[in-house]
């Protein structure tokens, strides 16, 4: 990476569920240098999985996405953020269930912050959910990175029953509705 490329890189935090299904959507985006599943909003440092899973620790499962903000912006992760889950349900997403599935944003910065709740708040005035979004809006906490088995589990496990049904959707609604943000090949 070039210097000012590390210069100009900005970090999103974001949950919605499930962290395979945030990671498999935006590494495919132009302008992300790199996505990491992990952990984040919880009381205990250095969480494993199972602890996560235990729903003991606080913390949600999230993904640290890394983007240069002159190629996709954090608006821009927003608005697909919000098109590939339901920002509706209390601690679940589909099948899955308890806080470490809950719709949350840790801004990385005051800037982050307003543009997170103005998102929000344009979203439910244009009624595009039929039911109250409950994303909430977390401060900045450690991140912790997920087991190495979890990082980029869709590209080695895209055939899994899982990955089929829950994860290649979200990949489907995902060329439909930007198309245009899609690094070359995907």
């Amino acid at each position: 990476m070039s210097q000012n490329n590390a210069r100009t890189e900005q970090h999103a935090v974001l949950g919605g569920g499930c962290f395979w299904c945030l990671e498999a959507v935006f590494t495919r985006l132009r302008g992300v240098s790199q996505v990491v599943s992990g952990y984040c909003g919880g009381q205990t440092p250095h969480p494993s999985y199972d602890a996560i899973c235990s729903g003991s620790t606080g913390h949600a499962e999230v993904v640290r996405v890394s983007f240069q903000p002159d190629e996709i912006d954090f608006t821009t992760l927003l608005q697909v953020f919000f098109s590939i889950h339901d920002p509706t349900t209390l601690n679940r997403q589909g099948h899955d269930q308890g806080t470490q599935y809950r719709s949350v944003i840790f801004p990385q910065t005051p800037q982050q912050e307003r543009q997170a709740r103005e998102m929000i708040t344009e979203l439910g005035a244009a009624r595009i959910f039929p039911d109250p979004i409950v994303t909430a809006i977390s401060p900045a906490a450690p991140f912790y990175p997920a087991e190495g088995y979890h990082q980029r589990y869709y590209d080695h496990h895209a055939a899994q029953p899982y990955c089929r049904i829950v994860i290649h959707p979200k990949l489907a609604h995902l060329r439909q509705g930007f198309a245009e943000l899609l690094r070359d090949g995907d």
